[in-house]
């Protein structure tokens, strides 16, 4: 087996998607379509991986990075013109070349590695990855002959009443042999309606020279979806989807309700949890074992330890200890990192604290800005005052430390270990270890108050 390389065809722009984003750029499952291609690819031990750009250039190497080379299309003038600018990089490369779009993100591995296969076993100049479409309308056809070698691709718009009859369809991938490749791409001409140099045309170009051309035909039609309108993204997302949640079953998670969870690739997800229906999961999440993700619940890239419990609550960016809990209605903003067995109830905040083992925060709460220690008792409708107008300051709450209800805590503060605030007090200083603080005004009560009111109930 010689070496192996891969061009991504990644330069279009992708007008009938109607967005300001360049095509590839677009997601699906949380990752671009054009990173779930060179992951993929990247899995079969490329020896190089060029990817052609071109409208929004500098976007794609932004998102890909340096885990593939860039070769640049300044006009767009047909698939075949793509290929050949990656010729400066490819051009002494011996071996095969694998070409796909940036636009096709249901491809995986196993799939291009079994094409790879294919071709080099068949000694062929070219091999083309075909499927079994359900519904051929709109795609190439593949004609073979009567021994069921490949006999020619043919266009929906040029093919005949048999010919558009044929269900195997041509994917829009292809394996070269390298130097034949660019050899035959010199020969392609732009003599066409589109006036573009068509890839296609290098596999009419090495039959008519002779050397052998071959069709691997693949099981799964829907890893050949491309991408270039937004209908076709949700139906791909779909199946992008399934295959997801299936994965994760498989490891030992219970999803109550795969056609309504929403986990995004590359999640990791550990064994007896449970999802249930509705629970959106977003790129960079992180889940334990034993874990319950409540109905309606959202979480992006923030990380879960064992045994946690998030009821209908929204984590951005957050992290929660071991057998934690959540919920319902509670929102945990980026940096709050919530400690073991910390209890947080209804209608709570968490922005930017640390809430460490054993806090309890029953309801109706906001911390923001603070370091709380561990088992704290927090009252209903407690405020952590953290911002003066101008800027954001801390407050820092030590052990088994006792907050009442709706007290408000203007940072920046101290308070020590063992330490009480009275329910109703707003704290301005800091307090010492074992005092309790109370700020408010001394109740007073007025006599006969009611009865001097203009109205008092009595007509």
């Amino acid at each position: 087996m010689g070496e192996r390389n891969t061009i991504i065809l990644a330069a279009g722009k992708g007008t009938r998607m109607k967005s300001k984003s360049y095509k590839v750029l677009h997601q699906i499952c949380g990752k671009t379509m054009v990173d779930h291609v060179l992951t993929q690819v990247s899995q079969l031990d490329m020896q190089q991986i060029v990817t052609v750009v071109g409208y929004g250039a500098t976007a794609v190497e932004a998102e890909l990075g340096q885990r593939t080379e860039y070769v640049v299309q300044t006009e767009q003038l047909g698939t075949g013109d793509a290929v050949l600018r990656a010729e400066p990089l490819l051009q002494t490369a011996q071996g095969t070349t694998l070409v796909m779009s940036g636009d096709t993100p249901l491809f995986r591995a196993r799939t291009l590695a079994k094409l790879f296969d294919f071709h080099e076993a068949q000694h062929a100049a070219a091999t083309v990855l075909t499927s079994q479409a359900p519904d051929p309308t709109g795609y190439g056809r593949i004609v073979r002959d009567s021994s069921g070698n490949l006999n020619k691709i043919v266009e929906q718009k040029d093919a005949t009443r048999s010919e558009q009859s044929l269900h195997e369809i041509n994917t829009g991938v292809y394996v070269f042999d390298n130097q034949q490749l660019f050899t035959a791409l010199h020969q392609v001409t732009n003599d066409n309606a589109q006036g573009e140099y068509y890839l296609t045309d290098v596999i009419e170009i090495l039959k008519k020279s002779g050397a052998a051309v071959a069709a691997y035909q693949m099981d799964d039609f829907s890893e050949s979806m491309g991408v270039n309108t937004r209908k076709a993204q949700a139906d791909a997302t779909k199946v992008m989807q399934t295959r997801i949640n299936n994965q994760h079953m498989e490891n030992g998670v219970t999803i109550i309700d795969p056609a309504s969870t929403y986990i995004d690739a590359g999640i990791k997800i550990g064994t007896d949890t449970i999802i249930e229906p509705g629970v959106q999961l977003q790129a960079g999440t992180k889940i334990g074992n034993e874990c319950l993700i409540g109905a309606h619940s959202k979480l992006v890239a923030s990380t879960l330890h064992d045994g946690v419990t998030v009821t209908s609550s929204t984590l951005d960016h957050a992290e929660m200890g071991d057998h934690s809990d959540i919920g319902p209605h509670s929102h945990l903003r980026p940096g709050a990192k919530i400690g073991p067995r910390v209890h947080i109830g209804n209608f709570c905040e968490v922005k930017q604290a640390e809430l460490g083992a054993d806090t309890k925060m029953g309801h109706l709460s906001y911390v923001g800005n603070a370091k709380l220690g561990r088992g704290i008792n927090i009252g209903c409708g407690v405020i952590f005052a953290n911002y003066d107008g101008k800027h954001k300051h801390e407050t820092i709450v030590g052990d088994d430390c006792f907050i009442g209800s709706n007290a408000n805590l203007i940072a920046p503060l101290t308070i020590a270990d063992h330490s009480f605030i009275a329910a109703g007090s707003t704290i301005t200083d800091d307090i010492d270890r074992y005092e309790m603080a109370i700020a408010r005004q001394r109740q007073e009560n007025k006599p006969n108050y009611y009865q001097k009111l203009p109205f008092n109930g009595t007509d």
